[in-house]
């Protein structure tokens, strides 16, 4: 294809957008819509991730092992989990460590753990294990069960199920709904350029039919409405990601030092979340420009 023709059916492409203004606005306003949503869905999915990445070394497994172990068996139980997949760090809290931070959580009530020495309380010796993944909680718990090495030296296990599970059931929800309203607006935004561009081909009916009895293939006749659609797509595609980011900043810049001071995670910035947003950006604005330009002109090619 020479430079002419390619900057004919570019031309004709964004004259198309012009002459439809009302229609074109319309398209505009739809995709815009059905960006922001994939967008807020999107943001929201990242930083929960995130957050339970944030999360993974405040909620730790913890294995009481029993009284009397000698420093050799404390060693032992040490190296045989962390040789286990999964796991990130591993520290040991004493028994008189235990009973000092008993203490320290008690405060002003801390009287009543007068009576205890440090070697006769019954707190128990400890590791905390933090976890590269805490979904991996379960698979970690059970090899540890299974070690005919240490098992007997192990008193009890606790792990932070509830909060793992919630963290997740979090993140799957937000996925979830986003992206369900954000699919279902895709398929109306398909529809609404579809229709946007149909009367544009509709008003040229005459022309394509005699563009077509003089040899013009479907694919140049195609071309300028495709190039309608992926202009109204680019437009809608821009106005989005600077209204995300714009959005997005503020809530940053509301609430990031809210959750920090109170719940010792922040949020992602907006330069993290992007490279992937404009990625999807442009794939869903580009895409439905062109799935509904193609939608729209099949049975104006049948001549």
């Amino acid at each position: 294809m020479n430079y002419n023709i390619l900057s004919y059916l570019i031309g004709e492409g964004f004259k198309n957008v012009l002459k439809n203004k009302k229609s074109t606005f319309a398209a505009l306003i739809i995709m815009f819509a059905t960006m922001i949503t994939v967008g807020i869905g999107l943001a929201g999915a990242q930083n929960i991730t995130s957050v339970i990445k944030q999360l993974e070394n405040d909620v730790p497994v913890i294995v009481f092992v029993k009284d009397g172990l000698s420093t050799s068996e404390l060693d032992q139980i040490e190296d045989y989990i962390k040789s286990i997949e999964y796991v990130n760090n591993v520290s040991f809290t004493s028994k008189a460590d235990a009973l000092k931070n008993a203490k320290e959580k008690l405060a002003d009530n801390a009287d009543l753990l007068e009576k205890y020495s440090e070697n006769n309380h019954p707190f128990k010796a400890s590791y905390s294990i933090t976890l590269t993944d805490i979904n991996k909680s379960k698979e970690v718990i059970d090899v540890i069960n299974a070690s005919e090495t240490i098992k007997e030296s192990i008193e009890e296990i606790q792990t932070s199920d509830t909060v793992i599970n919630g963290l997740n059931k979090a993140d799957k929800g937000v996925k979830i709904a986003f992206f369900s309203i954000g699919a279902l607006l895709i398929v109306v935004s398909t529809v609404i350029i579809g229709n946007t561009i149909k009367l544009t081909v509709h008003a040229r009916r005459r022309e394509i039919s005699i563009m077509k009895y003089v040899g013009a293939t479907n694919n140049f006749i195609r071309a300028p409405f495709v190039v309608e659609g992926i202009v109204i797509g680019i437009v809608a595609t821009a106005v989005s990601i600077l209204s995300l980011g714009g959005l997005y900043t503020l809530i940053y810049s509301k609430f990031n030092s809210v959750l920090l001071s109170n719940f010792k995670f922040e949020l992602l910035q907006f330069s993290d979340i992007f490279q992937i947003a404009i990625i999807v950006y442009a794939i869903l604005g580009i895409g439905i420009g062109v799935f509904g330009s193609v939608l729209s002109m099949k049975k104006y090619l049948k001549v």
